[in-house]
């Protein structure tokens, strides 16, 4: 009994964690170049929809997944143009798309389908890693979903760009001295745009990973607060992908936790249990954005030729 219980809260750690880091590293990618995205929510969401429209229509969540993500991508080129062309304010700019982004994927599921304010399920969820292996019911929970494995392969291979490769080191300077960086010829504007979006790819993966692999459906709080969660994690993890991840973890362990069979027969009232991930969050918040440090350039618009 306790080993079952013990791997049911691992493997739904790592089953919530999932979006939860995609929408981390996505934020990791944009500040380290100096975009500081609050619009990962946003971006999530019209991610989330996508995902599972596409899935829907198509039967394919492999396509759906890959559509979703350039779906934010393309919803990240908005707060890229308002941000480094237009030298906008970088926070409202992301709160903004943070409002659009639920708003349109609300039209355009009552636009789908027929006025409903959720999709269809999917008819076939992304795999998980064992397939039909069910020997047992430890093996069932740890019968992980394909995600957590791409999930844990975007940290390595976003780690790597950034600390081991020549356009890691240019992405890292841009965020850090970008007047320095254009000195040596690297285009600034350019390496930005290219992290938003990139950002805004990982976000809308990140909310097919909640459609297409955890509740099978868009739904209009498929993504509510996953997002803010995933910017919490960013500064937990002091803008590591590493780090990041591991933060992650942690949230996802919270939001586990709340849905743990084992604490619903307690005292603990159940609202309580559904806002743990919630307050871990403004703890580690309050505990943290202090000792973390940013990049120096996160947030500031760069204007050539000016110091």
């Amino acid at each position: 009994m306790l080993l079952n219980n013990l791997s049911l809260l691992i493997g739904n750690t790592f089953m919530y964690s999932a979006p939860l880091i995609f929408g981390a590293l996505a934020g990791v990618i944009s500040e380290r170049s100096g975009v500081v995205n609050l619009g990962i929510e946003g971006m999530m969401t019209v991610g989330a929809f996508v995902g599972a429209a596409v899935g829907y229509f198509s039967g394919n969540a492999w396509v759906g997944f890959l559509l979703a993500g350039i779906a934010g991508g393309l919803f990240a080129l908005l707060h890229a143009v308002a941000s480094v062309t237009f030298k906008a304010d970088q926070t409202i700019s992301g709160i903004a798309l943070n409002l659009i982004g639920p708003g349109l994927a609300l039209f355009l599921c009552r636009l789908t389908f027929s006025g409903a304010t959720m999709t269809q399920p999917v008819p076939h969820k992304l795999p998980k890693i064992l397939g039909g292996a069910q020997r047992n019911i430890v093996a069932q929970n740890f019968n992980f979903d394909i995600t957590v494995i791409l999930a844990f392969a975007a940290m390595i291979v976003l780690w790597f760009v950034l600390y081991r490769t020549k356009w890691g080191l240019r992405i890292r300077s841009v965020g850090e001295h970008p007047a320095a960086a254009d000195t040596l010829g690297i285009n600034v504007n350019r390496t930005r745009y290219g992290c938003v979006i990139t950002s805004g790819i990982l976000a809308g993966l990140g909310g097919a990973s909640m459609t297409l692999a955890v509740i099978q459906q868009f739904t209009p709080t498929a993504i509510s607060g996953q997002g803010f969660i995933a910017l919490a994690a960013v500064i937990f993890g002091k803008w590591t992908p590493q780090g990041a991840y591991g933060a992650c973890l942690l949230f996802g362990f919270a939001q586990a936790l709340s849905v743990f069979p084992g604490l619903a027969h307690t005292s603990i009232p159940p609202e309580i249990l559904a806002m743990m991930p919630y307050i871990l969050t403004i703890v580690v918040l309050i505990l943290f954005v202090g000792r973390s440090v940013a990049p120096k350039s996160d947030g500031l618009p760069y204007e050539k030729g000016v110091r």
